[in-house]
């Protein structure tokens, strides 16, 4: 069985891509009357030349786009329209540049760009619809099929692997099932106990050593309570995860649900920010943490002749946090505790009054200084600017068996500040966590750069008015 992995169906895409648009540019260039001022001719560079840039122009378009994300048998109507809209804003981001360089090709290339747009648009939408209809001949053919796993055991799981079967042009083929009760013997199992693999427990081993591409959640309704628990586990990075929505007993086997490839499959927690916003944002990340550091050096400096002088220990902290997807990286802040403040207690929070605090850590934290040295982290990529706050791995693996959907935190880098840190207080207890961990989730789910301008600008008004704790 050939699997198709989805960095192949990228590379595959992309290489294709390139060669229909050199293709489509060969074709303007000789059947169309378009004078060499326009375009990257203004330049002055020759016609091939000219081709050679132009498709990386376009393929770093379409990236920006997403159209290089989730390929596998997409809707081709749903890709057209994306290209389309892709290809409309690089065609007038062209036409600008052009007509800005030189205004007098600006007659010439009025008339040249619904053309060129046309071509282009053309020459890329052709090599999708081939790439797709070929994914599909082979998928129907049971060739090429991405591997998936059913978390259940039950009636409905039974349900949705005969359809599978039955509808190749889904593109997945069924390793086996994980059984949510526990073991294979385990009643209510309905589908064939050869093909339960394990229980939940084992899911992240059965992911990795089946090379599992795609994971669908079908529990009976009884079982419906165990939903929450189930994402949580099966929370994998890299990983498709789709469940069935509630009404998918009722409308089994008409017609106008199957129209749709035959099941109505959601995916949940899909991509919130396109790849050109979290571009970006990383751009932002990087521009804003080498400003932050040159401005605030002197005043670091400052600061950490005061620590060292009024506390024994080291000016900068540096301590052990969690990351993306569970890397682990030091972080650095000046201290602000005294030396060895937990060789006795233990990691725990910080309280009301905290002895542990020194007198000048007390006004670090009041004005947020104290976390200054993690643009460092920022511009080594270790942390964003905004995203949830990355916590010790003590407390990490603890709130993973305390808190559901915790582990969800994990999915983007953890930032210097963030929605939980604009909307809750400390944490001072395990309900905080929970309270903020809902606003980390919140985050997650809807992160975007309107989103993280707001928490920016909410951030500083806290820092002026001194309300750190």
């Amino acid at each position: 069985m050939v699997i198709f992995s989805r960095s192949k169906e990228i590379i595959l895409t992309v290489l294709l891509d390139y060669l229909f648009l050199l293709l489509g540019w060969y074709l303007l260039y000789t059947s169309f009357n378009i004078q060499e001022e326009v375009f990257i001719f203004v330049w002055g560079v020759s016609p091939l030349t000219a081709g050679i840039l132009l498709a990386f122009y376009w393929l770093v378009v379409m990236a920006l786009f997403g159209l290089y994300k989730k390929l596998y048998l997409i809707s081709r109507l749903d890709e057209f329209v994306k290209v389309g809209k892709a290809t409309v804003l690089g065609t007038l981001v062209l036409f600008f540049l052009v007509t800005t360089k030189q205004q007098s090709v600006l007659l010439d290339a009025q008339s040249s760009t619904f053309i060129y747009w046309a071509v282009t648009f053309a020459a890329i939408a052709v090599n999708r619809f081939i790439i797709r209809t070929v994914q599909r001949m082979y998928a129907i053919r049971g060739k090429g099929l991405h591997r998936a796993l059913i978390i259940g055991s039950g009636d409905t799981a039974q349900t949705v692997y005969d359809d599978l079967l039955r509808h190749r042009i889904l593109g997945m083929q069924v390793v086996g099932f994980i059984n949510v009760n526990g073991t294979a013997n385990d009643p209510p199992v309905k589908v064939d106990k050869d093909k339960v693999l394990g229980s939940l427990e084992d899911v992240d081993s059965i992911v990795e050593d089946r090379n599992i591409q795609d994971v669908i959640v079908a529990l009976d309704p009884h079982t419906r309570d165990d939903l929450v628990d189930v994402i949580s586990k099966v929370d994998i990075p890299e990983i498709t995860v789709k469940i069935l929505p509630d009404f998918y007993q009722l409308v089994n086997g008409l017609n106008k649900t199957n129209q749709i490839f035959g099941l109505p499959l959601i995916e949940i927690s899909p991509e919130p920010m396109p790849f050109w916003e979290k571009a970006l944002k990383r751009l932002l990340d990087l521009v804003i943490s080498i400003i932050v550091l040159i401005l605030t050096a002197p005043l670091m400096l400052g600061i950490a002749i005061l620590v060292r002088m009024t506390s024994e220990g080291p000016a900068i902290y540096r301590q052990e946090r969690v990351g993306k997807n569970g890397r682990h990286f030091t972080i650095y802040k000046f201290r602000t505790m005294y030396k060895n403040a937990e060789a006795y207690s233990g990691p725990k929070w910080a309280e009301e009054d905290d002895p542990r605090i020194t007198r000048v850590g007390y006004w670090l934290r009041k004005l947020r200084l104290d976390e200054v040295p993690q643009f460092v982290n920022v511009l080594k990529g270790d942390m964003s600017l905004v995203g949830p706050r990355p916590e010790r791995p003590y407390f990490v693996n603890k709130f993973r068996k305390q808190i559901p959907l915790y582990s969800r935190r994990l999915r983007v880098r953890p930032g210097i500040t963030g929605w939980a840190q604009v909307k809750w207080k400390y944490d001072t207890s395990l309900q905080d966590v929970k309270q903020k961990t809902k606003f980390d989730l919140f985050y997650v789910e809807n992160m975007s750069l309107k989103m993280d301008f707001k928490i920016l600008i909410n951030t500083l008004m806290t820092v002026i008015r001194a309300k750190g704790h």
